[in-house]
């Protein structure tokens, strides 16, 4: 059976929205090809329904993968191919048999681009279960087939959602200095709670919502829109509120339903390039993450000014809406599994059909709510502590993060009193950050395009080749700092520290990339678990760090306080040198790495 390629406006039906106007009309707008009256079941399907016995049942879940001596795995197009227990043996898609003890399909593809070329084949365990996969190798329902030209959108709309999040958190520091403190009585370190707490709920949300999108039958566009939905709703009483107390409380909440931007971004990115590919779709995804922070003062800094501390607020609502908006109507779902699952429905559907299932459906049959529990908030605080690479990484990315967040409030220290800048003018001064990232992104994407591919396509050497950007940035933290420290004086032209910041994002760029590379590789099986505990970590720095940051800086002065930052972070660049030199032996020794 010959597959169209998808239209364009298929990126609506697979968004929120058309997936409503589906349920509305019964599934008869916006129709999936097994849906439609000319869909004919691909040969191989047929083949295995028609070769194995019927169950009498068509409940699916009863489906149970018994112990037996063989099974058959049986296409049209090669014929039969005997599986014994225990006995793994690679099919034409590059995918292991299924092992019928498991019911599970096992190994992965040996070369990654390679693997493109071969025909889907269905999977069989036990005669019983045919696993329902991407009907050929170019199916245009998987992601990773998609256009360029899709998968940019996709991540425009995913990078537009996170700048919107992250600048939500800083929006709030123009409305402190326009005029909150005043408004609400409150010292400078209480007002400062309002971004500490928006940081923080950052992570605490990541494990709750990380773990989530990675559920089958949930996916990952639930997770996006509902919880925005509650930003979005949450962000009116937030601009409107007299009480400070229940406004630190919707700041919570809010930095809490805005986290799967950040938690999730990554597993998105995935879902749609292969994984030599990753690094582009990531480095978009996490500029837009430095674009918030910047642009959040720059836009709210001349807000405040005009309109009073409360209209930085209302530009969250404004931002909010429009990506609501967009999320709604033109976000597709990317995850692999959750679209294969809801295929195998309509299979079965079509079919009459219950042996018709998804992997996902196969492999978790058996998974109780506590091992899901277990797994999604034990995990990532076991990898950290237990192994001593995750726990490095954890440490030192929460340290130059905090760092980060710290420029909130030490920049309206340096820049009104020293060179006479107004509120709008210290927002301008946040440019400087873009102008970093700006730089480091050129040159992060020329070292993939002149090195890094054309090695990997030689073969994938040791997973710390990737720290070498690591290194590089973990020097340039410390110089940036110390510029910013030494130079940040009337009597030297504002540019001078600001150059010093511009460095020290370089250097953050360059780390976050190779550190958010690593662990996946080094740690396959767990990278929803990394990702989500190293985003708490981060979080729970960040934001004490926007707290103890005032007292810091009113006791040690500007460039002592900022001196001792980056006399800290030259720690940094012998545990990044140690992790590229030992790293190999450290994975050995882990129960989780894969070495």
């Amino acid at each position: 059976m010959a597959i169209p390629r998808r239209p364009t406006c298929d990126i609506v039906r697979d968004a929120p929205l058309g997936q409503a106007i589906r349920f509305i009309s019964g599934n008869i707008l916006f129709q999936y090809p097994e849906e439609k009256p000319d869909f004919e079941l691909p040969l191989k399907y047929a083949t295995l329904l028609e070769s194995s016995p019927s169950l009498s049942d068509n409940n699916p879940k009863q489906i149970t993968n018994k112990d037996t001596p063989s099974g058959t795995l049986r296409n049209d197009k090669y014929g039969d191919m005997e599986i014994q227990r225990q006995d793994i043996r690679k099919d034409a898609s590059g995918i292991s048999a299924v092992d019928p003890k498991e019911g599970r399909l096992q190994g992965q593809t040996e070369d990654l681009e390679s693997a493109q070329l071969h025909t889907s084949v269905p999977q069989q365990t036990n005669n019983i279960v045919v696993s329902v996969d991407w009907y050929t190798h170019d199916d245009p329902a998987n992601p990773k087939n998609w256009s360029g030209l899709k998968k940019g959108f996709v991540v425009f709309i995913l990078s537009f959602y996170t700048a919107a999040v992250y600048s939500a958190g800083p929006i709030y520091a123009a409305s402190v200095s326009g005029g909150l403190l005043e408004h609400f009585d409150i010292s400078p370190i209480t007002a400062s709670l309002g971004l500490s707490l928006f940081i923080l709920a950052y992570g605490i949300g990541d494990i709750v919502f990380a773990p989530l999108c990675e559920i089958p039958a949930i996916g990952r566009n639930p997770v996006y829109y509902l919880t925005f939905l509650l930003f979005w709703v949450l962000s009116f009483p937030t601009a409107t509120i007299d009480d400070y107390s229940s406004l630190l409380a919707l700041r919570f909440w809010t930095g809490f339903f805005g986290s799967p931007a950040l938690a999730n971004g990554g597993a998105t990115v995935s879902d749609m390039f292969e994984l030599i590919y990753i690094p582009y779709g990531l480095s978009w995804y996490v500029v837009a993450a430095w674009c918030g922070p910047a642009f959040g003062p720059l836009i709210s800094g001349y807000a405040a000014m005009a309109k009073g501390w409360r209209w930085p607020l209302w530009e969250i609502v404004w931002m909010s809406s429009l990506v609501l908006v967009v999320l709604l109507t033109l976000m597709p779902e990317t995850s692999p599994e959750n679209i294969l699952l809801r295929r195998a429905r309509r299979l079965r559907k079509r079919m009459r059909n219950p042996r018709l299932q998804s992997q996902s459906e196969i492999t978790q049959r058996h998974k109780t709510a506590a091992q899901i529990l277990t797994s999604a908030l034990i995990r990532p605080l076991e990898l950290m502590f237990r192994d001593p690479s995750v726990f490095f990484v954890n440490i030192y990315t929460g340290f130059f993060y905090g760092v980060f967040y710290t420029f909130f409030e030490v920049f309206p220290l340096v820049f009104p009193p020293f060179y006479g800048f107004d509120l709008g003018q210290t927002g301008l001064a946040f440019l400087s950050c873009l102008v970093g990232i700006t730089v480091a992104l050129l040159c992060y994407f020329a070292y993939l395009h002149w090195y890094m591919l054309p090695d990997n396509r030689k073969g994938f050497r040791e997973q710390e080749h990737r720290l070498v950007p690591a290194i590089v940035g973990s020097v340039l933290l410390p110089v940036g700092l110390f510029i910013f420290a030494w130079t940040a004086d009337p009597d030297i032209h504002w540019t001078a520290p600001l150059t010093g910041v511009a460095i020290f994002c370089i250097g953050h760029f360059w780390l976050m990339q190779s550190m958010f590379i690593y662990l996946p590789f080094s740690y396959p099986k767990y990278a929803a678990s990394l990702f989500a505990g190293n985003s708490l970590w981060r979080s729970i720095t960040a934001g004490a760090s926007v707290v103890f940051a005032t007292p810091l800086f009113d006791s040690l002065g500007v460039s002592r306080g900022v001196s001792l930052l980056g006399g800290l972070s030259v720690v940094g660049i012998l545990g990044t040198v140690v992790m590229y030199r030992f790293g190999k032996e450290l994975r050995a020794r882990s129960k989780y790495a894969d070495s």
